[in-house]
């Protein structure tokens, strides 16, 4: 059995019932393979069993009291997963769904994906089964507050620095941030996707779905063919989803569809502008669901109940571009097959391992351009090391000039996954690209600290 394989299956064993965690491992370790004959020196200083084990994982009981003055008791989590390269860096997700599992997976994509952007920000991910749909703006005040009398004990501008993620918006930030402040009675870089009235950057709100569609230009380029004209498909429709759409229209392309948990949009005219602005005030604002859409848009079908990828699949919808940008393995071998058949050829993760490891091998089998999520939307994160930094020089800089350097991160990780693909014998392979580049970075601190 090779060291790969002996990792994962140690993974596996340890980490019972943890299937993203293990899905996580899987994909990433695999593609690694290449790095064990070129660099002995990690296999005998044990990077590979090493990188698997987060430094710590902190879970912490949340008590709060709704509207009703009923007591609630959530369980929040922080996994500070690796800091090899810098800070510990990542979001904090508050959904039903939360598990150690799910959170350690988020937390070890993350190391590769910060890597990536060449800033220097170490992997974490954190997080609570608490759910904001449907709170008050108090009671999810109240949630923020309590989760942040524990969290702040772990985290600093130079120690670990969070950001937001599913659930974990404008709003949560500025309470828990508040409260954060408050307590260490300090004003400092420890919370990134702040609004600019204290200490956010331009271009955040943006950057996840912006990079997104920056790295699938880079993909499209590589075959002579650009944005404008194409059909895309976009699930979510939440940040990424919004500005995935919005930066498709800059580029002259036309996205048809978003979603949320209960139901699915097809618009053939397409989401302009005019339309984009509803859906963002229905859901940052309103925070209504989607099916809201159908109603004001006669052009658009509502399917109740359906995803977006069953919808493509069921409904024989032609597409050129995929932009998953909802959760984790919303795609299934199922939707990818349809997808190829269906005419997609480019796929860019705006969510964090949105395909399974089926869907992954039905788009290198049928000659997609896949980017994948480390790589793909690691545009967010890249904002987020930039917003860091202009808090460190107390200075904002311009819209433009934000948006430059993301543009440039996001073709620079292009080149790296191109590079590293090129370099390990698998040309134009994204995934191994992506995750090698991100990989032999921080294997490389690791092995230069020694057993640490």
């Amino acid at each position: 059995m090779s060291v790969i394989s002996e990792v994962i299956e140690k993974v596996k064993a340890k980490n019972p019932g943890e299937a993203e965690f293990h899905q996580a491992v899987k994909e990433v370790l695999e593609t690694l393979e290449p790095t064990v004959q070129k660099h002995p020196e990690f296999v005998k200083s044990k990077i590979y069993e090493r990188i698997v084990e987060p430094d710590r994982a902190i879970t912490f009981r949340v008590p709060w009291t709704d509207d009703k003055g009923e007591v609630q008791v959530n369980r929040g989590m922080r996994v500070q997963f690796n800091n090899a390269i810098g800070p510990y860096k990542g979001g904090l997700r508050f959904h039903p769904s939360v598990n150690l599992g799910i959170i350690k997976f988020l937390g070890f994509e993350q190391i590769f994906k910060n890597s990536l952007t060449t800033l220097p920000m170490g992997g974490a991910k954190g997080g609570c089964d608490f759910d904001p749909k449907g709170k008050s703006d108090y009671e999810v005040m109240r949630f923020c507050q309590a989760f942040m009398r524990e969290l702040f004990r772990h985290i600093g501008q130079d120690t670990d620095v969070p950001a937001g993620d599913i659930g974990v918006g404008g709003r949560e930030i500025g309470y828990m941030y508040g409260y954060y402040k408050k307590l260490r009675n300090e004003h400092t870089g420890v919370l990134t996707g702040r609004a600019l009235e204290y200490g956010g950057s331009l271009i955040r709100p943006e950057a996840t779905g912006y990079g997104a569609v920056y790295f699938a230009a880079e993909m499209l380029a590589t075959r002579t063919k650009e944005m404008k004209g194409l059909r895309c498909i976009v699930s979510g429709s939440g940040n990424v989803a919004q500005y995935t759409i919005e930066k498709v229209n800059h580029l002259g392309g036309k996205c048809i569809s978003v979603s949320d948990s209960n139901g699915t949009i097809i618009d053939e005219e397409g989401i302009d502008a005019k339309k984009l602005a509803f859906i963002i005030d229905l859901k940052e604002k309103r925070r209504g669901r989607i099916k809201e859409y159908a109603a004001e848009y006669k052009s658009a079908k509502y399917f109740d109940g359906k995803g977006v990828w069953d919808v493509v699949r069921e409904q024989g919808i032609k597409l050129d571009c995929a932009f998953p940008s909802a959760t984790q393995n919303e795609i299934n071998a199922a939707n990818a097959q349809a997808m190829v058949k269906n005419g997609c050829f480019c796929v860019s993760e705006g969510a964090n391992m949105p395909s399974d490891l089926d869907a992954i091998k039905i788009y290198q089998s049928g000659n997609v351009l896949y980017g994948p999520a480390k790589a793909a939307n690691a545009g967010g994160v890249a904002t987020s090391g930039l917003e860091m930094a202009q808090q460190s020089q107390r200075f904002y800089w311009s819209r433009e000039e934000v948006d430059q350097n993301l543009s440039r991160i996001m073709k620079d990780i292009h080149k790296q996954c191109i590079g590293a693909a090129e370099a390990y014998g698998k040309k134009g392979d994204y995934l191994m690209g992506a995750n090698i580049a991100g990989f032999v970075k921080v294997a490389k601190a690791m092995h230069a600290y020694g057993i640490v």
